[in-house]
């Protein structure tokens, strides 16, 4: 369930107001403090920092003003919280993140400006990482957990980032390949339907709409059933609530009810395979086209290897190139067993830059 409090510590000054002094390589007059989103100068500020970060990590900025947002805005403050450190003129300098992402499981975004000196960079890093540990504290114990995971991450390559990871006790754990598809208009015919269509006894179908035009809500349970069951033996696995999923997903600035579809057994209309798709919009200004993404692809294990995932796939795709999009994102993990970048490969997908994902626990007292 979401609560209906947020779990964290809303003032950054509870968590390391005390430390601020005692950093020796913070300048005089630089201060933590909650960034507002209702202020147009912080948000432009964040939203700076957040592009610079990375543009230096994989070499391009993606992110715009929607994705810090969804941080930092009323809205979401029941599963997130922010801290940012100020410098003597109130201008944003860094900027750390949480989200109570499921039981044991937070997400800590961790951006420090990149014109900083090293020391005054590495202290600013220091107070994001103490105060994410406190709100790890603050979350576990409302869980009522013995160890909350934190996780968090980095660009391959970005030495910065990582030597104040590691030196602040997190652990590099895995790798993720950000691949990337490119679509063209044909592909609009790769399956007959986008809406429903079968193929080798399964059914793929847009989630269905109800009479106000809202997608059913048993649709939306099976789709978080059949995902829940296909990442159960994947790594980093934690249960997510129904509401906590939906509550989520919903957030994404991409997201569209008509990028849910479901993979069904067309004997039984057992439901054995789900995708949720979003849209990665260009740049303003760009000139170029949007593209879709694949947050989320699973499939049953009783289901495997008679092409549900490859149907679900081609069926984005399909989906993408009727829309006018040239590309399909997604994100696959580079150390699993699966195989699934075997298949990502075959129809057409490519490594455009590489992440990682670092963790600490965190005990609770």
């Amino acid at each position: 369930m979401i609560p209906e409090a947020s779990r964290f510590e809303s003032d950054p000054e509870e968590v390391v107001g005390d430390l601020v002094d005692e950093l020796p390589g913070l300048p005089a007059g630089w201060r933590v403090d909650s960034p507002d989103a209702d202020d147009p100068t912080d948000v432009a500020r964040l939203t700076v920092l957040l592009r610079d970060h990375e543009r230096h990590g994989r070499g391009w900025p993606g992110a715009g003003v929607d994705d810090v947002l969804v941080e930092v805005s009323a809205a979401g403050l029941r599963t997130r919280e922010n801290v940012v450190v100020r410098d003597e003129a109130g201008l944003v300098r860094a900027w750390g993140s949480v989200h109570d992402r499921a039981g044991g499981r937070m997400l800590f975004v961790h951006v420090v400006g990149r014109d900083l000196p090293e020391e005054v960079g590495r202290t600013c890093s220091d107070l994001l990482v103490e105060w994410a540990v406190g709100q790890a504290v603050a979350v576990g114990s409302a869980r009522g957990l013995d160890v909350q995971q934190v996780d968090t991450g980095a660009f391959a390559g970005d030495e910065r980032q990582a030597r104040w990871l590691a030196a602040a006790g997190f652990t590099h754990v895995r790798t993720w390949w950000q691949m990337s598809r490119p679509v063209t208009a044909d592909e609009a015919d790769l399956v007959p339907s986008v809406d429903d269509w079968a193929d080798r006894g399964a059914r793929f179908r847009q989630v269905r709409r109800a009479g106000d035009g809202l997608p059913d809500e048993t649709d939306l349970r099976a789709v978080h059933d059949v995902l829940e069951e296909a990442f159960l033996d994947h790594f980093n696995s934690w249960e997510e609530t129904f509401d906590e999923f939906l509550h989520r997903l919903r957030e994404d600035p991409g997201h569209r009810w008509d990028h849910w579809w479901l993979a069904e057994l067309e004997e039984t209309g057992e439901p054995v395979g789900a995708l949720v798709g979003t849209v990665s919009e260009a740049a303003p200004g760009s000139g170029k086209p949007d593209g879709s993404y694949v947050s989320y692809i699973g499939v049953r294990e009783a289901a495997r290897g008679r092409g549900v995932a490859k149907g679900l796939l081609r069926t984005i795709i399909a989906d993408a190139a009727g829309r006018g999009r040239d590309r399909v994102g997604l994100e696959v993990d580079a150390d699993s067993s699966t195989g699934a970048d075997g298949l990502y490969t075959s129809m057409g997908w490519e490594t455009r830059y590489t992440t990682q994902s670092w963790h600490r626990d965190v005990p609770v007292p």
